[in-house]
């Protein structure tokens, strides 16, 4: 708890012969309990920790779109030498037959 006192005094200066009045506030600090304090640490430490999970989500995110973006530049580069083997294809990936893409069925899409 934080007791709050507040003293007026009068300063008379030669200030273009004014009188100020200041305002002076002074701060009693006392402590609060041992469960208030133990309940701030814990909160702090819980904090701390979200954060750096949070830390390590970012990172591990970072890495999966970067693994991401590797595995469809790869799987691009195989359909490029697929389509270069076999031609316009389309792949059944259950057993791995394909059909031949006329050039009719791109203009019906």
């Amino acid at each position: 708890m934080c007791l709050l006192m507040t003293i007026t005094r009068k300063i008379n200066t030669c200030y273009k012969k004014r009188t100020f009045t200041i305002n002076f506030k002074i701060f009693k600090m006392s402590k609060i309990t041992e469960a208030e304090l133990k309940g701030l640490k814990e909160q702090e430490q819980k904090k701390s920790a979200i954060l750096h999970d949070l830390g390590i989500l970012q990172t591990q995110t970072y890495s999966l779109n970067h693994m991401y973006v590797e595995l469809m530049v790869e799987q691009n580069n195989l359909k490029k030498e697929l389509e270069e083997t076999y031609g316009k294809v389309n792949i059944d990936l259950k057993d791995g037959s394909f059909k031949i893409i006329k050039d009719d069925d791109k203009k019906d899409k």
